[in-house]
């Protein structure tokens, strides 16, 4: 299988600086950075230390990151839960914020995170943030994972993000569910391109494109991990962009290119 590449761009310490707008920045895979008016918040941050070969390099390091207002974290998996990224940055995170099992795996590598239910909010520096639902128990498959616990529903989230320049809505890794068709109207989406089936797959990216056919897309989860055989990383923009109501609103970005809202 041929692999889209996605491209990049280093990030500086510009990119935390105190800004008079609201930028979003793709981390590459499922990562996301927010700088809303000098709030700073991380999105399942993987910026080194991953067990597979990786095709394009995170835009940072976690010594290039000054400091992070909060770091958010959608479910385990350590393409999203990256454990050496979070240890390395432990000193400069002002919070943490996931469900409570990935909160108690935070817990025992010694960062304090706060664990929270489906649908539930909490804010930072006035941004309010709510957990919304996911499926990606893809774990209770393997005889492996299964082994260890059963993974819940309540185990994995996205998040609906509310800043004063607009709202920003990440998924998360998940299976398409008919609640995630009818959310309140975003002024973007962290759409995961993925055809996996624990993923969102290509004719669950085309239902909720269509859910929301004017709402801006930045299409993530592709381009970045060398394994042409893993369908999980081998989305691709162009196949979408033909799919979609709209196709104009898909905003192709760099890894580490700022999109402004």
């Amino acid at each position: 299988m041929t692999q889209a590449k996605a491209e990049r761009i280093q990030m500086t310490k510009e990119a935390f600086a105190k800004t008079e707008t609201t930028k979003v920045y793709w981390l590459g895979g499922g990562g996301a950075m927010i700088n809303s008016r000098g709030t700073v918040i991380m999105i399942d941050p993987l910026l080194k230390g991953f067990d597979m070969k990786i095709l394009t390099d995170a835009p940072l390091l976690p010594e290039d990151v000054p400091y992070v207002d909060a770091v958010i974290i959608t479910h385990c998996d350590n393409d999203h839960f990256s454990k050496p990224t979070l240890l390395e940055m432990k000193d400069r995170i002002g919070e943490v914020h996931t469900t409570h099992y990935v909160a108690s795996l935070c817990e025992e590598i010694g960062i304090p995170a706060e664990g929270h239910d489906i649908h539930g909010s909490f804010e930072v520096n006035g941004i309010k943030i709510t957990l919304t639902p996911a499926d990606h128990a893809w774990q209770n498959d393997s005889p492996k994972h299964s082994a260890l616990r059963h993974y819940e529903m309540e185990d994995f989230c996205g998040f609906r993000i509310e800043t004063e320049d607009g709202i920003i809505w990440m998924p998360g890794d998940s299976r398409l569910m008919e609640e995630q068709l009818h959310q309140e109207p975003m002024d973007l989406i962290l759409m995961d391109i993925s055809d996996s089936r624990w993923h969102i797959g290509l004719e669950g990216v085309k239902k909720m494109a269509a859910a929301y056919p004017d709402t801006p897309l930045l299409p993530i989860h592709w381009g970045c991990v060398d394994a042409p055989e893993w369908k999980e990383f081998n989305g691709d923009p162009a196949v979408v962009r033909d799919m979609i109501v709209n196709p104009e609103r898909l905003h192709v970005m760099a890894v580490g290119e700022a999109y402004e809202l």
